[in-house]
């Protein structure tokens, strides 16, 4: 846990000379292996080695540049341009063709984040389970990550990713029903509990701006739609403004997702723990809370898979898939080796003669 940001040191000497300026290049104080240089908001963040990091005989970079590109498309054709050396992530509709010319510089990897869509629990009719059951049995997971993704991405069922804290865990029964299955029994909850092509359950399903969550968002409310003639109305707003209203609970069903601020089990089942300021869900389980405190102490496998068994069976958010990383190197880029989290060091990269 020592390695998240959140514990990074900071100048408690530059804050308070600062005050609200103190991340200003010509006043912060850090201590990592580059030093800010020229930050413009929306623009660029250019780092310069630091001589005075304690590793600085084994950082190579000199300088770097990093660029806040919201846009897939504009990450990657400034890539293909030489502009830039490394991505941010590869949009899906680019893949295979990238794939096929230039397989080289496509790197996947596994990351430790779940996509899911969050149900504001306390609003009707998602506070009746039978309402979020049949939602998340109606959802094509295959389709998503196989037609709409296609870069290795796994269906989720469960909030818990692979492998998490060296645990993998059960997955609920109906991950191994046909979808067909899944269907019919999703239609019998909805049916239970009154809503019908008669009375259409109708909601706003919201998402951050992006192209890849619109594209998933369509083919969900399809499902929906098809599957149990539910409407699901899509709107998107920038992601502070979605932030904004997701904490005032301001939302029917809201896109989230979730990487692991650590590698244990307990980075996502604490979000939906009734205590928790990040529970935006608004769910509350006295029996769930009382299994996470009891894996807290005791990291036991058998906590957490009861625990993850009740979020399976209460889905106060429906899991969709789990992330991989997908970046464009360049082949001249050596010493790139991205984590579970999405991270790679700038200090570990060095550029290859060429």
């Amino acid at each position: 846990m020592l390695t998240h940001p959140v514990m990074f040191p900071i100048s408690e000497k530059a804050v308070k000379q600062s005050g609200d300026k103190w991340t200003r290049p010509e006043v912060f104080v850090g201590s990592g292996p580059y030093k800010l240089a020229e930050w413009v908001v929306n623009e660029k963040i250019i780092g310069v080695r630091n001589p005075l990091y304690w590793d600085n005989k084994n950082t190579v970079i000199n300088k770097v540049t990093y660029l806040p590109l919201s846009s897939e498309k504009a990450d990657l054709n400034r890539y293909l341009a030489g502009e830039i050396d490394i991505t941010n992530t590869i949009a899906a509709e680019s893949f295979p063709s990238l794939k096929k010319t230039l397989p080289d510089q496509v790197r996947i990897s596994p990351k430790s984040t779940v996509y899911f869509y969050e149900f504001n629990n306390k609003k009707p009719p998602f506070n009746d389970v039978r309402v979020r059951q049949a939602l998340s049995l109606a959802i094509d997971r295959d389709i998503i990550v196989d037609k709409i993704l296609g870069q290795g991405q796994l269906p989720a069922y469960i909030m818990l990713t692979p492998n998490i804290g060296g645990f993998n865990f059960k997955q609920p029964d109906y991950a191994s029903w046909t979808q067909e299955q899944r269907i019919a029994k999703a239609k019998k909850l909805l049916n239970e509990t009154g809503f019908n092509q008669n009375n259409p359950l109708t909601f706003n399903l919201l998402y951050n701006t992006q192209e890849g969550h619109k594209k998933i968002a369509i083919a969900v409310s399809s499902m929906w739609k098809k599957n149990l003639g539910v409407n699901a109305v899509l709107q998107n707003q920038e992601w502070k403004v979605m932030l904004d209203n997701m904490h005032q609970g301001k939302f029917d069903v809201i896109r989230r997702a979730w990487v692991a601020d650590y590698n244990s089990p307990m980075t996502f089942l604490s979000i939906f723990s009734s205590n928790q300021v990040k529970n935006t869900s608004m769910y509350e389980n006295v029996e769930f809370d009382k299994l996470v405190e009891k894996a807290s102490n005791n990291n036991a496998k058998d906590y957490y898979q009861q625990a993850s068994d009740i979020l399976a069976k209460d889905l106060p958010a429906i899991p969709i898939y789990f992330y991989v990383n997908h970046n464009m190197v360049k082949p001249y880029v050596g010493g790139f080796n991205i984590n579970t989290r999405g991270e790679y060091f700038t200090k570990d990269l060095y550029i290859i003669e060429h």
